[in-house]
């Protein structure tokens, strides 16, 4: 077996990497201050972040479209689903709801041309759909929607100010080392 050093693993912190960790800590240090849980503000903040603006773009927008998708849907079949079983408690009913929004996500996320949101969207329907107390389901889906929106443009943010070409020429110019292979 010949010995290919375009095989071997090299563990390195990239350009992706460190602006992927800032933005789920600005995230997090934000909501500190408003007394509120970053859970998914960092999630969004995570995916948000791309190798340059498209792949951001498209992570984070798969992301939020999905949640906002799943989010609406969950609040469309929910309020349905607990005129005939108001505890919200699992009923075998239930199946026929993650069914139908199941199918409403894929066939919304396909005519929006999102395909990326089916993943996301499904989570969140699924999570307000069984997880979510019958009292809190509105705010959930709302809170949810706008964390996500929050990390996601966090995270657009920090990509559209520190592009890898820019951070490169400043490393550079003051000395620091080559980077021009920096990941």
């Amino acid at each position: 077996m010949e010995n290919n050093s375009q095989n071997k693993f090299r563990l390195h912190i990239g350009m992706r990497n460190i602006k992927t960790a800032l933005s789920a800590t600005l995230c997090a240090l934000i909501y500190f201050l408003f007394d509120r849980n970053p859970t998914f503000a960092c999630i969004g903040a995570i995916f948000g972040m791309g190798s340059d603006m498209g792949n951001s773009i498209l992570n984070g927008g798969n992301r939020l479209f999905g949640t906002i998708i799943g989010g609406v849907l969950g609040m469309i079949l929910f309020p349905i689903y607990i005129i005939f079983y108001p505890d919200g408690g699992y009923h075998y009913a239930l199946l026929i709801f993650v069914f139908i929004g199941t199918l409403l996500l894929i066939l919304t996320s396909l005519f929006f041309k999102w395909p990326g949101a089916i993943q996301p969207g499904g989570v969140v329907l699924c999570i307000i759909l069984f997880n979510t107390p019958v009292d809190t389901y509105v705010s959930y889906s709302l809170n949810r929607m706008f964390d996500t929106a929050f990390g996601v443009i966090l995270s657009i943010v920090i990509n559209l100010l520190f592009p890898r070409e820019r951070v490169v020429r400043f490393l550079n110019k003051i000395g620091v080392h080559k980077l021009d292979d920096m990941e």
